[in-house]
């Protein structure tokens, strides 16, 4: 009961907030659900835009929900939020309950190069003696959270797929408020690595909040892919609708988000390159698979 009331008060408080763009004329209101990964304030500045493009295109009022991932689940399932950003994993948990349906993928773009895909980096201090993946035995390792798709469990099946379980042979994992937080940990040695969604760093040092040459990123992958990366690629997050939307709606959602350009005002703050029709996702269910069963078993 505790649960769904304060749930209830997150949802109605960001609403409050983001409605300020809605008319007498937009009399419904589509509640857009935003994992908040980078902490609710980043959520909210990075997809207001979207939320207000939407609205402005459709002739509808949608407002931004930034959720922390338990949150956006019981949102979902408990039929409060209608539309949903959210890293795969999370996708396709609500998906296989029959409470969602994708409509686009998402992509991103640096220095000219596109890609549809997501993948983790596992970064260490660059004066670190750790230097492949065994040599985390034993030490403190940090994620945003051990639901996060590409912060853990891509990074816990690589892994678990090297004979490294770390559940055992970590001493710990632990969890933090948001992916720059796992970054600013590990650079300023209160863990001895971690694991954040590729592109993090990136962004961070672009920012100018730290340096790339602060860090070194474990197994770093050969393959094609724009940002510095430990594991492999698996589909973009999706833009997804929830089970109770209707199939006009969630057509029309679609194509007003693949219109975007990269030099949309929203494409800009919510630094997605372009939206494309949906993914195939089932890589992503095969990996939650074989973490759950700790990597034994067939996928």
């Amino acid at each position: 009961m505790f649960r769904r009331i304060k749930l209830g008060a997150a949802i109605g408080a960001f609403i409050a907030a983001a409605s300020t763009f809605s008319t007498a004329s937009m009399a419904q209101e589509y509640k857009l659900g935003i994992q908040a990964y980078k902490g609710a304030d980043v959520a909210a500045r990075e997809w207001r835009p979207t939320a207000e493009y939407l609205s402005q295109k459709l002739g509808m009022t949608f407002a931004i929900v930034p959720l922390n991932d338990k949150d956006l689940i019981a949102g979902v399932q408990e039929g409060k939020i209608d539309f949903f950003f959210s890293n795969p994993s999370i996708y396709v948990q609500l998906k296989g309950e029959g409470k969602a349906e994708a409509v686009a993928t998402s992509t991103k773009e640096i220095k000219g190069q596109r890609t549809e895909k997501v993948a983790s980096s596992i970064l260490v201090r660059k004066d670190s003696p750790i230097t492949k993946l065994s040599d985390f035995k034993g030490k403190e390792f940090m994620t945003r959270a051990k639901s996060s798709f590409a912060g853990w469990l891509i990074v816990k099946r690589l892994f678990l797929e090297k004979g490294i379980d770390p559940d055992r042979d970590f001493k710990s994992v632990q969890e933090t408020k948001s992916v720059q937080h796992v970054v600013y940990a590990v650079l300023n040695g209160a863990v001895d690595g971690g694991a954040v969604i590729a592109g993090t760093l990136e962004e961070m040092a672009r920012d100018g909040k730290v340096s790339m040459d602060d860090f070194r990123v474990i197994n770093k992958s050969s393959a094609d892919y724009p940002f510095a990366h430990s594991t492999p690629l698996y589909p973009e997050f999706p833009m997804v609708a929830a089970a109770h939307t209707s199939p006009e709606l969630r057509a029309q959602v679609a194509k007003a988000l693949t219109a975007l350009t990269p030099e949309d005002p929203a494409s800009k703050a919510s630094q997605v390159a372009s939206w494309v029709p949906p993914l195939d996702y089932s890589p992503v269910a095969d990996c939650m698979r074989l973490v759950q069963n700790n990597g034994s078993g067939k996928i």
